[in-house]
């Protein structure tokens, strides 16, 4: 039988990029992004965290590295995978689940008041004025 492993997520970092490189001299950033879920269990909206680890290589490693830091909201597109090892203190086997990016988008910063206008990530794309008489809803 056929398999297919496809994820998309968005969500915010947890904590900044840590970059690192392999013998061989490639990137590989690892970060953790928070997933939010809101629900209705009956009258009550509740909300729901998931924390999902990333693992991306290359050049797109270093841009992670160099333009997104913890709290900023980034668009994943990739895989899953596990990864087991023997934990070396205690003996046991152990098994993690992580996300592998084949693609990380950098959204939009939120504009925060005051700030002034620093460069922000290469790919955030400028707010366009809107005319409220043309929103359809």
């Amino acid at each position: 039988m056929t398999s297919f492993n496809k994820v998309i997520l968005m969500g915010n970092l947890t904590r900044d990029p840590e970059v690192r490189y392999t013998p061989n001299g490639i990137a590989v950033a690892s970060f953790a992004i928070a997933v939010n879920r809101k629900y209705k269990q009956g009258d009550e909206t509740k909300e729901e965290v998931s924390y999902i680890d990333i693992v991306v290589f290359g050049k797109q490693a270093e841009s992670c590295g160099q333009y997104i830091n913890k709290g900023d909201s980034v668009l994943i597109d990739g895989r899953l995978q596990q990864r087991r090892w023997d934990d070396k203190e205690t003996g046991q086997k152990r098994n993690k689940i992580e996300v592998v990016a084949q693609s990380v988008n950098f959204m939009p910063k939120r504009s925060s008041g005051g700030k002034g206008g620093g460069d922000s990530h290469p790919e955030s794309v400028p707010e366009a004025p809107v005319d409220e008489g043309e929103i359809p809803f």
